[in-house]
């Protein structure tokens, strides 16, 4: 199961890098066109925010496993005994069930957009609303994975430093 949120959280990186290399191209060529051409493509701002939306969905997960996201280390690491341990899975498995419970409405406003186009890319808005569903899917995902690492023994629940942090 280690094997498969190694990938999960790879795949998820590679498409955030994916997006973050789009969202460049897009506003070097709107620089490039506002500085050097007469007019300059209307486009381009509107594919900088969708690629914003998808890297903040793809990366709400990974910045809780992280431990990029905001704590409050304060208040938790000072409880005496294991008041940070039970804190920190109560706090996971509260992330989880709003990811979860939010699931039935992301896919609602998901599906109307099917009705609706990008103004100036023409794109099925359903696309652009399916980021909800990413965040919420993968933000349950990373704190279910807590869960079940505090569960088992396996981790004490402190956000995971990446690679870079060490």
């Amino acid at each position: 199961m280690t094997k498969a949120f190694k990938r999960l959280e790879g795949f998820c990186r590679l498409l955030i890098f994916a997006a973050f290399m789009i969202l460049m191209g897009s506003v070097l060529l709107q620089v490039f066109s506002r500085t050097f051409l007469s007019t300059a493509p209307v486009w381009t701002e509107e594919l900088t925010r969708f690629c914003l939306i998808f890297i903040a969905a793809l990366g709400a997960g990974l910045a809780l496993r992280s431990g990029d996201m905001v704590n409050v280390d304060l208040i938790c690491e000072s409880l005496p005994g294991r008041g940070p341990f039970v804190l920190r899975l109560v706090s996971a498995v509260i992330t989880a069930g709003f990811a979860l419970a939010l699931l039935p409405a992301a896919w609602a406003y998901t599906a109307i957009g099917a009705r609706q186009t990008a103004p100036s890319l023409g794109w099925r808005m359903d696309f652009i609303h399916a980021s909800v569903i990413v965040l919420f899917v993968t933000l349950a995902l990373w704190a279910l994975l807590r869960v079940l690492e505090m569960l088992t023994s396996r981790h004490d629940g402190r956000p995971i430093p990446t690679s870079e942090d060490h």
